[in-house]
């Protein structure tokens, strides 16, 4: 059976992705042809995944053999590009057709950037998040040139399977990343620091965490569900002269507030510098 996906890169995302597709019979094992960068990473990764799956590492010569399917899956890490782009077979890389598309799941490394490296494809920037691993993600989409309607459905029946997806112009990715795709880091501070507050207060470790978390997941399904700004629901729950409004003018206090808009902000800028550094 010829490959339909090649997948360079078999990380976690590449598997949250992968998995859904085959489960539900999107996608048969035997149409991937997946390359890893170690031998020894093979038998672990081709435990993930249901049998007839190709995982090869990045010095087998079959390997060349991905770069042939029509949709390319990019999951290696940025600093890795350059060494990904040499190991292009010459029937890719001299390619002007543009009839294969290249999905990037690098972060920081812009449209324009990608296109001069892989010549040879149509290429996409995806920016999907960890809670992507449970199927619960977010995937901003920026778009290469001259993709058609076909084409764009099918990419973003992939990311489907693994959350929500929103097709955003490319300048608008650097604060999107920012957001969801570093803010799960943000939130499980929040999230481990309400804890030990619960631990200084009194209450064991592990219900400590297990309140944390459930009260953060819940929050975020009330703001949803019943589509309240944020400012709503504080005011709900802080009562004149009661616990919460004290304990929210102590943040305020604290700077957190500004703290965490700042930590967006920043992330934002570190994406754009690092784009600024591309070759």
């Amino acid at each position: 059976m010829p490959c339909s996906l090649g997948v360079i890169g078999l990380g976690r995302m590449a598997q949250a992705l992968l998995l859904p597709m085959i489960e539900k019979g999107e996608l048969l094992p035997e149409e991937v042809l997946a390359v890893v960068g170690h031998q020894a990473s093979i038998k672990k990764a081709k435990e993930q995944f249901p049998k007839g799956l190709s995982i090869v590492s990045a010095d087998d010569l079959k390997g060349s053999e991905a770069w042939l399917a029509p949709t390319i899956l990019l999951a290696v890490k940025p600093q890795q590009l350059d060494a990904v782009r040499e190991s292009l077979p010459s029937i890719a890389s001299q390619s002007d057709e543009k009839s294969r598309l290249l999905i990037s799941l690098l972060a920081g490394v812009r449209l324009k950037h990608l296109q001069k490296s892989f010549p040879g494809y149509a290429c996409i920037r995806a920016v999907p998040n960890t809670p992507a691993l449970v199927g619960a993600g977010l995937t901003g989409l920026a778009w290469g040139q001259g993709i058609p309607i076909d084409q764009k459905i099918s990419v973003k029946k992939i990311f489907d399977s693994v959350g929500e997806v929103l097709e955003l112009p490319e300048e608008q990715l650097d604060a999107f990343l920012a957001l969801t795709s570093s803010g799960p880091a943000y939130v499980a501070l929040i999230a481990e620091a309400l804890a030990d507050g619960a631990v200084a207060a009194g209450l064991p470790r592990l219900l400590a965490y297990h309140l944390a978390h459930r009260t953060l997941s819940g929050t975020a399904q009330l703001l949803q569900d019943m589509e309240l700004h944020p400012g709503q629901l504080k005011d709900m729950v802080a009562s004149p002269g009661g616990t919460t409004i004290a304990a929210l003018r102590h943040l305020e206090k604290a700077g957190v507030r500004s703290a965490v808009i700042e930590a967006v902000v920043v992330a934002a800028e570190r994406s754009q510098a690092m784009a600024a550094g591309e070759r």
